[in-house]
């Protein structure tokens, strides 16, 4: 029992320190190339954070897990949407974009009602050319928008460009250490973290679903919790909500989609009827939030933290 409390916890703390450097070197990669914040939270942030959700669903897929899996992915975007983003807004107000509710909200709900549909069918799983799909959606998404951003952002590289502004060798090489660095924590890490989490269910005696929503979303959400509150506190909101929207968009398109690309992905109705039509209906929450005073303050905040507590009592009971 003390062993896998440590396994568990010395993955975590591997899987975040991956990701935060993941994100730093990729970030500052991204930037240099003349992407915005909010595209750089969309894309690049989100994938980072995102990576230790990937890493942890392919080895429990792999390892005959399916339900930690899927718990996992969508716990996270549970958590991502009521825990992180209400502990945000609690913390300060986030400004919310135009292109948030225009495209970024659609996204987001889009890809949650297309993994419900896939999932409802007869076969109740995801195959590898659903999977395909997923992915084949996701990188039309990121093309899109990166594209989008780097036209709006054409003047001011013309400028930088008048001025001169020198781009060094030294930093781009230092990203990619940092990048190398992220990668092999996540792999190192997710594999404690999911060896940990499956001896400690076993030996609590509750199933890997319970698990998967609990223990896995809310240990992998913590990379978005962490960057979003530093984004909040330093009144750079367009990443924070950007964050944790395109990390929801990533984590069904690209988790479920190259996991289930490697191994078809078995859903149980548990999760079905209660875990995804919750996570549709907090996103479908968040979009009023949005639309009132273009804002999420503190009342929001509140009401998306309440909202995580009762979901997760209602696992757990």
């Amino acid at each position: 029992m003390l062993f896998n409390i440590i396994l568990l916890i010395a993955g975590l703390f591997i899987l975040i320190l991956g990701g935060d450097a993941l994100v730093r070197g990729a970030s500052n990669i991204a930037l240099r190339a003349h992407i915005s914040p909010l595209v750089v939270g969309l894309t690049i942030v989100a994938f980072g954070t995102s990576a230790p959700e990937l890493l942890i669903s392919i080895k429990a897929a792999i390892s005959g897990s399916p339900d930690m899996t899927m718990g996992n992915v969508v716990g996270s975007n549970i958590c991502n949407l009521a825990l992180v983003l209400g502990v945000t807004a609690l913390i300060g107000v986030i400004k919310v974009q135009p292109d948030s509710i225009k495209i970024d909200w659609p996204v987001t709900m889009g890809s949650s009602l297309l993994l419900y549909f896939v999932i409802k069918g007869d076969e109740a799983m995801i195959s590898t050319y659903e999977g395909i799909f997923f992915v084949i959606l996701l990188a039309i998404y990121t093309f899109l928008i990166i594209r989008k951003s780097r036209k709006e952002n054409k003047a001011l590289r013309e400028l930088e460009e008048d001025l001169n502004v020198p781009e060094t060798k030294v930093g781009v090489w230092k990203d990619v250490a940092f990048i190398i660095a992220g990668l092999a924590g996540l792999y190192y890490g997710s594999d404690w973290f999911v060896g940990g989490a499956k001896e400690l269910a076993m030996y609590l005696g509750v199933s890997e679903r319970v698990i998967g929503i609990t223990v896995l979303a809310l240990g992998t959400s913590l990379p978005e919790l962490v960057t979003a509150i530093v984004a909040s506190i330093k009144k750079e909101t367009d990443l924070a909500l950007g964050n944790l929207m395109g990390s929801n968009i990533f984590n069904i398109l690209s988790i479920l989609g190259i996991t289930s690309i490697i191994q078809d992905i078995h859903v149980s109705e548990a999760i079905i009827n209660h875990d995804v039509t919750v996570m549709l209906a907090i996103t479908l929450l968040i979009f009023p939030l949005m639309l009132y005073k273009r804002s999420l303050g503190r009342l929001s905040g509140a009401i998306l933290l309440i909202s995580y507590l009762v979901y997760t009592y209602s696992v757990i009971t």
